[in-house]
């Protein structure tokens, strides 16, 4: 299969889950605030290199932001961000 550069590729998440995104999220930014971390910069380290290190267990939220994939919650951020989508 051979790729044209010159295309731009059409990306479609797999489900919506907006609500529940949001839910998490916020538990995640909680427990992260909870204990005393910056939970802006936590999430950012989270959903730029996938590594759940980034966020604490405390309040089972390393748990919680496994359970939706990095392109689904950037997608959420963002179309909370540009107020669309919605």
């Amino acid at each position: 299969m051979s790729m044209d550069f010159n295309e731009t590729m059409m990306f479609k998440s797999p489900k919506d889950n907006t609500l529940q995104t949001k839910e998490i999220l916020l538990q995640v930014y909680e427990a992260l605030n909870e204990k005393g971390y910056d939970p802006i910069n936590q999430i950012i380290g989270y959903i730029l290199s996938g590594d759940p290190t980034y966020i604490t267990s405390h309040n089972n939220a390393r748990s919680l932001i496994r359970q939706l994939e990095r392109d689904e919650l950037l997608g959420e951020i963002l179309k909370e961000y540009l107020s669309v989508g919605k």
